[in-house]
């Protein structure tokens, strides 16, 4: 996997804004790849949906978050950011997450300062950001591939309503040796206000009401479409059985059957019958 972290490196390196759609299982990666996205993303949120059916408040742990990670890697060639969430081991044993995600061949994982909540309806903690920053240098010091990238995120400003916080932690983890910052709850003007006191290039999520131009106007190095994938599953399912429901006939689902023979040729399905062809069936 080190050409793909070095295609990151490569592709940050141009300043152009980068998008990254995330997938909610191996297929859905591949499906990113072919629409021509430079990098694939794949969080808590759509893994804990996708997977397990829960909410994204903190129940998964580092195998399954590194597992979900591991097999939406190996199905594309593209390079994966993944969730690593507060890097679950405390700072002596961090290590273990880092190296876990490197095996795992995705090319960046991003760690976080939420200590508790998950939820804006509860309520949240950080770390404070002396601990914070211990974990970071940590886990940069685990890293056994200098290519791989270590993304510190912090929730202040969308948690705790605190951008001026936001600010101050990005510039101590941007001097700790972040190779990017990630506040969460920052809007593309508000990222493009503070770009250049942070000294560090940066990842956002996508923000309603603002897009490409919007991201790539305030500056912003790489944008997570976190949920794309996993949200935009839920309502096509729910309509095909809704209407399955109603209408008493598979024919009558749209997007079934009219795909069907795609997706199996998107799968690989005729390279299966050419390798039949070619070795025979024993």
């Amino acid at each position: 996997m080190p050409e793909r972290r070095q295609a990151l490196r490569d592709l940050l390196a141009t300043g152009r804004t980068l998008v990254a759609p995330g997938a909610s299982d191996a297929l859905s990666a591949r499906l990113i790849e072919a629409a021509g996205f430079p990098l694939v993303y794949v969080g808590s949120y759509a893994t804990a949906a996708s997977r397990f059916g829960l909410p994204d408040v903190g129940l998964l742990s580092l195998p399954e978050l590194v597992e979900q990670a591991r097999t939406v890697a190996d199905a594309v060639k593209t390079p994966v950011i993944a969730d690593a969430e507060g890097g679950f081991n405390d700072a002596a044993n961090i290590w273990r997450t880092v190296r876990a995600y490197e095996r795992a061949g995705v090319a960046a994982i991003h760690i976080e300062d939420h200590a508790f909540g998950k939820h804006a309806a509860v309520p949240q903690r950080l770390r404070p950001r002396d601990e914070a920053i211990g974990r970071l240098k940590a886990a940069l010091d685990a890293r056994t591939d200098a290519n791989f990238l270590i993304i510190a995120r912090t929730d202040a400003a969308w948690a705790l309503k605190d951008p001026i916080e936001a600010v101050l932690r990005m510039r101590a983890f941007a001097e700790a040796g972040a190779d990017l910052v990630f506040p969460t709850g920052m809007t593309p003007p508000e990222i493009a206000a503070v770009r250049e006191r942070v000294g560090c290039p940066i990842v956002a999520v996508d923000t309603p009401g603002f897009d490409f131009d919007d991201e790539e106007a305030a500056g912003i190095s790489i944008v997570l479409y976190y949920a794309l994938a996993v949200g935009v599953q839920y309502a096509a399912v729910k309509g095909a059985l809704a209407a399955l429901r109603t209408a008493r006939s598979g024919d009558r689902v749209r997007g079934w059957r009219e795909h069907a023979a795609e997706l199996e040729q998107f799968l690989g399905y005729n390279e299966f019958e050419a390798r039949v062809l070619k070795y025979g069936r024993g």
